[in-house]
């Protein structure tokens, strides 16, 4: 391993059948799909520009090319939910939950943001990942909007996008702060037949850790520890997006790697 953000040999026999095995005729791949992983990674942990790889990966824009085929094709999500259900089931659970926790966190954009908004309430320029998470704080679904949407709004997006899914519609009830409360309780039980419960605030102004609120904290946690998503430095927002599941994904590696 050169970087400590480099796949170890456990790791990558975790997710390596999700891409085609070299082939025993013709020419062997100058990049193997393990180094561009590799280099992918490493952006994501470092927060370095595409162009400023180091030289001993493969060239940025065969990197960058992968990169953005395997966003189209939906690879990475499909990677990230193989290995959500994996970590789940060593966890003792079900592959999917049952319930859910739903927040928001806005962050400072780059000027190259195709859209951005200004959230008054935390004073930011930029854009809001609002995030659906699981009981034990794994990624169900990420969504990246302009900071000036509201929570509830872009909850709507949200959770329209998750329950798309026909498999992701065994989740029945997602606990959420006041920040939701209004229209989404009620359309959120008649279109998806699923109960929104707002965790209130102590009413004392002391210290109090919310009851299950605490779960999307620490996942926010989580993904603070890799520096690409200490702004959002992406065009697009599905590119945002996608920087969050590579996060989890590197992380789920990292848990279920270990001996």
């Amino acid at each position: 391993m050169r970087y400590t953000s480099d796949l170890t040999d456990a790791e990558w026999q975790l997710i390596d059948y999700c891409f085609p095995k070299p082939s025993k005729k013709g020419r062997r791949r100058k990049h193997p799909f393990r180094e561009l992983l590799n280099a992918i990674f490493y952006l994501v942990r470092t927060g370095c520009q595409w162009r400023n790889l180091p030289k001993d990966f493969a060239p940025w824009r065969t990197v960058y090319h992968y990169f953005r085929c395997w966003k189209r094709n939906g690879l990475w999500r499909q990677i990230h939910t193989h290995l959500r259900e994996h970590l789940r089931l060593v966890e003792g659970r079900k592959p999917q939950p049952s319930a859910a926790i739903i927040d928001s966190q806005s962050v400072k954009s780059t000027e190259t943001s195709d859209e951005r908004g200004y959230d008054a309430g935390k004073k930011i320029n930029g854009r809001k990942r609002h995030l659906l998470v699981d009981t034990i704080g794994l990624v169900l679904q990420v969504m990246v909007l302009p900071a000036n949407i509201q929570d509830r709004d872009g909850a709507k997006q949200l959770l329209a996008a998750f329950f798309s899914q026909k498999t992701r519609r065994r989740v029945k009830h997602i606990w959420a702060d006041g920040g939701y409360a209004g229209t989404l309780l009620e359309k959120t039980r008649k279109l998806w037949r699923c109960t929104v419960e707002i965790v209130k605030r102590a009413e004392l102004h002391t210290f109090k850790v919310l009851p299950r609120r605490w779960v999307a904290e620490r996942t926010f946690g989580w993904l603070g520890r890799y520096r690409r998503l200490s702004r959002d430095y992406e065009r697009q927002a599905t590119t945002g997006e996608t920087m969050v599941y590579l996060a989890m994904i590197r992380l789920m590696l990292a848990r279920l790697g270990k001996p």
